[in-house]
């Protein structure tokens, strides 16, 4: 045996994955932290969020050799008796998969994963990943991520979005709009509930952006942009290492009027350079919708997502998101619902799409 396949083997053999325990949470960031492939959507915060805001089980994985953190799983359980049991990393997150150290390490959280999935009896495990991981497993060609270098000049990231945006971009400035840092969701959660009703799609509860805001504090920021003391448009963002993620956000009626949602994304490229941050994150779009457009019109270009299968149960990939032709009239009464009936309905529909 060469000494190459002997070092495998050690370092197989060494290996155990178990479930994370609540203790070692900070453990798990600062593996997270240091890994150059973590994402934000990698952080242990996720676990408490999805549990109590959805009460969904989670399976946090972890690797461990000679006592060291060599690789990171998070899983979280949905099951559904209208759309499926699924387990995937992550769930309401738009990256998601396997961090690890090497190899071996990758490969027993793979292997511990597709087991769970096999002793839970799910449709289907996702993996979410940046980088595809699995050519043989059935994939879903339909997300893209866009990001984009923020220059350290307000002028340089003024120039670089494309002539029609910019206009939009100064239309906003011009109508006096002014950004404002919230230290809670309420405004936020008026003009996303608007949003969100007007695509009719299901709203999220005002208990789950609590929950985001006090798991990961200051890296959870809510930017809302206000007319003469009126709500506008509004934002939660992510911020992870140099990288800013905004992620829910969306505009009042009032908002298209004065460009509302452009100012509110130029406000906060433009406060992220000001914090010496350096990238961009648009976050994930479906190809062929409105999102996926906005994003392009700012000039950045789409890179595939490659969110991956392993089938159990299921003999497909579950196709549920709003593009599903069954769901076209489920959307068009959503949008007819009475707005206070559709976010008291809508959390308890929401949770179980992931």
């Amino acid at each position: 045996m060469n000494s190459r396949v002997q070092s495998l083997v050690h370092d197989t053999a060494a290996l155990a994955v178990r479930t994370l325990d609540a203790a070692e949470a900070a453990r798990w960031d600062a593996y997270v932290a240091a890994h150059p492939e973590a994402t934000f959507f990698h952080r242990a915060g996720w676990k408490r969020v999805i549990e109590d805001a959805f009460a969904h089980r989670t399976h946090f994985l972890l690797a461990e050799r000679a006592g060291e953190i060599v690789g990171v799983l998070p899983l979280a359980e949905i099951k559904s008796r209208l759309f499926g049991h699924s387990l995937g990393s992550l769930p309401f997150c738009a990256y998601g998969g396997i961090l690890a150290d090497d190899d071996a390490a990758a490969r027993a959280l793979d292997a511990a994963a597709q087991a769970l999935a096999t002793r839970l009896g799910v449709g289907a495990l996702e993996y979410r990943n940046q980088v595809a991981r699995h050519p043989d497993w059935p994939t879903k060609d339909l997300y893209v991520t866009f990001k984009k270098a923020i220059a350290p000049e307000a002028e340089a990231n003024m120039n670089a979005i494309p002539r029609k945006q910019r206009a939009m971009v100064r239309k906003g400035i011009k109508a006096g709009l002014v950004g404002e840092i919230d230290g809670d969701t309420r405004r936020f959660f008026e003009a996303y509930s608007a949003s969100v009703h007007r695509l009719g799609t299901p709203v999220f509860s005002r208990k789950f952006f609590r929950l985001l805001k006090d798991a990961f504090g200051d890296d959870c920021e809510v930017l809302t942009i206000t007319l003469k003391g009126e709500v506008i448009a509004s934002v939660m963002s992510f911020y992870f290492r140099d990288e800013v993620l905004p992620y829910y956000g969306g505009g009042t009626d009032a908002a298209r009027a004065v460009a509302g949602n452009d100012f509110m994304y130029w406000e906060l490229m433009r406060r992220a350079a000001e914090r010496g941050l350096k990238t961009f994150d648009f976050g994930r779009s479906k190809r062929g919708t409105g999102s996926f457009d906005f994003k392009k019109n700012w000039g950045f270009e789409p890179t595939p997502l490659h969110y991956e299968y392993f089938l159990v149960a299921d003999e497909a990939v579950p196709e549920v998101n709003p593009l599903n032709p069954k769901y076209r009239l489920f959307i068009e009464a959503w949008k007819k619902m009475p707005r206070a009936l559709a976010n008291a309905i809508g959390p308890h529909i929401v949770k179980n799409l992931g």
